[in-house]
């Protein structure tokens, strides 16, 4: 039987972790603390660990909303926090905007207001 002629066929697994998901055959690995080929004989159809489907799932996309009413809106994608707006936050981000209300801590809400204009009017530069 000659090689070139078969056709790969793309098993439920490879679009759960790739389409689904867009994780490479690298980071699935790395996430879910396999090695590469253990991922791609997922890819050939052996089952998925329940618990490395939830860490798929989590990385590439995670609701808050059920947490609290204060998390509406709030998810986390792969390694960011994002906020309602669509701002991705990474932990640098949240570290300093933390700091920054610190600086102010006379007045928090009226130096939030104020760091959040700052902020949209040094977006709008860009």
């Amino acid at each position: 039987m000659n090689k070139i002629n078969k056709k790969r066929r793309i098993t439920d697994n490879e679009i759960f972790r790739f389409y689904a998901y867009n994780l490479t055959v690298e980071m699935t690995a790395k996430l879910c603390f396999k090695t590469p080929k253990t991922v791609l004989q997922w890819d050939k159809g052996k089952t998925i660990p329940p618990i490395c489907k939830r860490l798929m799932k989590m990385y590439a996309c995670r609701d808050l909303s059920p947490l609290d009413d204060d998390w509406q809106g709030w998810k986390i994608s792969q390694d960011k926090l994002i906020t309602p707006d669509s701002w991705p936050l990474t932990p640098n981000r949240i570290i300093m905007g933390n700091a920054l209300i610190e600086i102010g801590a006379v007045d928090k809400l009226r130096f939030q207001r104020e760091v959040l204009r700052t902020a949209r009017m040094l977006k709008r530069l860009k």
